[in-house]
């Protein structure tokens, strides 16, 4: 791998303080990049500053408290970003996730949803990822140089039973990432580009029980993921973070509209 890819590159990365979030942003500032941390809650962004500090040994890290559907908010943290570093160079929108009342849980159907959580998760996933594309989006129109990385889902392209609001949110997305990439390119040149990751199954905190029995054998549904990725593990967070670096580096200069599928073939297999 070639060191330094973004060095003097100014990173963004919403839900920063997050384990996707947080992950890429450390795979920046192992790059040389200046990253920053954009979150809802000040201690994660913290916390995460100081690891990726000590794993990455790179200091040009900072925090800023942001809702990502502020657009005020918003606004304010491009300020304190141009007024620190400078300069925009790439955003990763990272912010995201899904609520209860989103799911279809065993037993319910379709009309058990709670239509409120269901544009909740739509408003996270995409306007979160619409608004800060909007906001610092502008700084790389003006230089006419700059990258966007968006994070899709598995659950955009196949359907993955019980996660539909999460599933549509990201399949909006894909969407945006083609468009956004489309107008950016005929209307500011080829120097800004806009792409996704899809990926797929990664064992986190968050999921882990629902993958993994505590004795590490997987569970039914784990089992069904693994039956469905030719690969037949799940990935793990360096797989993410290359693909991320790569994307948001000058290697991937002719790469753009493209949500890149980081997920051992599941998306390619009938599982015939």
């Amino acid at each position: 791998m070639n060191s330094m890819r973004l060095q003097n590159k100014v990173c963004i990365v919403t839900g920063g303080g997050g384990v996707l979030g947080g992950a890429i942003a450390e795979a920046f500032a192992k790059e040389g990049a200046s990253v920053v941390l954009l979150g809802r809650t000040m201690s994660s962004l913290v916390a995460k500053k100081e690891e990726i500090k000590e794993t990455s040994n790179n200091e040009k890290i900072l925090t800023i408290s942001c809702d990502v559907l502020s657009e005020k908010e918003l606004q304010n943290a491009k300020l304190q970003i141009l007024d620190a570093f400078g300069t925009i160079d790439v955003l990763v929108n990272a912010a995201g996730g899904n609520r209860k009342g989103a799911t279809i849980a065993p037993g319910e159907t379709f009309f058990d949803l709670k239509l409120e959580d269901f544009k909740a998760v739509n408003d996270l996933n995409l306007m979160g990822t619409v608004l800060p594309s909007y906001a610092f989006g502008e700084v790389m129109a003006g230089k006419k140089n700059g990258a966007i990385l968006n994070v899709s889902s598995m659950a955009a392209d196949r359907v993955i039973t019980r996660v539909i609001g999460y599933s549509a949110s990201k399949a909006a997305i894909d969407n945006f990432t083609k468009s956004l990439a489309v107008e950016m390119a005929l209307k500011f040149g080829e120097g800004i580009r806009v792409n996704a990751i899809a990926p797929g199954f990664f064992v986190g905190e968050q999921n882990r029980s629902l993958l993994l029995n505590e004795d590490g054998s997987y569970t039914d549904r784990g089992k069904t993921i693994i039956s469905g990725t030719p690969m037949k593990r799940f990935g793990n967070k360096e797989e993410i973070q290359a693909a991320c670096v790569f994307l948001c580096s000058e290697e991937a200069s002719f790469i753009t509209g493209t949500v890149l599928p980081i997920d051992g073939g599941f998306s390619a297999f009938s599982g015939v």
